[in-house]
């Protein structure tokens, strides 16, 4: 097993757990930074998390919301998918956006990359802005049919994410990146 040369942690052997289309669970036996044997699980997702925040010329955005079956709760968020590591991340943010919005956009412009959840995940992050934008077919998933989209001036949806009607963290990351960016983004 070969680790980090600066790591601190010693990975002794790997274990698989589960496996299934979308993630991989494994259990690690390390030795951690005080010299220690302990156990580490790790979650590998197969794919990569694309969210992208459209904006028109009058400083709009859209979020999107559904039921998240893992919280139990309804979620408010950017439009977001998977993108599969060896699909081009922009054609599934461009797609993402389409199918979820009914939008489509003729510049996208990447915002961040970023790791959700680093303590227990090898998850990757990417935000991207829309611009130029015209209308389209929505055409939701399965999973999607409730789906509502909400289109609002972006400085409501920045104090969303503020006050914690927003909790998605790609989402939160992708408004607040944009908000402290405006100026160089030209948002109004």
């Amino acid at each position: 097993m070969t680790d980090h040369k600066d790591s601190p942690w010693k990975t002794l052997s790997t274990q698989p757990v589960y496996n299934n289309d979308w993630i991989k669970v494994e259990e690690h036996k390390v030795i951690n930074p005080a010299g220690k044997p302990g156990l580490y699980g790790k979650v590998s997702f197969k794919n990569q998390a694309v969210g992208i925040i459209p904006l028109d010329d009058e400083g709009n955005t859209w979020l999107v919301g559904q039921f998240r079956y893992t919280l139990n709760e309804w979620s408010w968020e950017i439009p977001m998918g998977g993108s599969p590591v060896k699909e081009d991340k922009i054609k599934t943010a461009l797609r993402e956006l389409e199918e979820e919005t009914g939008l489509k956009a003729g510049k996208i412009t990447e915002l961040l990359h970023l790791h959700p959840s680093n303590s227990i995940t090898d998850e990757q992050g990417y935000v991207y802005l829309a611009t130029d934008l015209s209308e389209c077919m929505q055409q939701l998933e399965d999973t999607e049919k409730d789906m509502q989209i909400k289109k609002l001036a972006f400085d409501e949806a920045v104090q969303m994410a503020a006050n914690g009607e927003i909790t998605d963290a790609i989402s939160v990351a992708g408004l607040f990146y944009l908000a402290l960016n405006r100026e160089k983004y030209l948002i109004k």
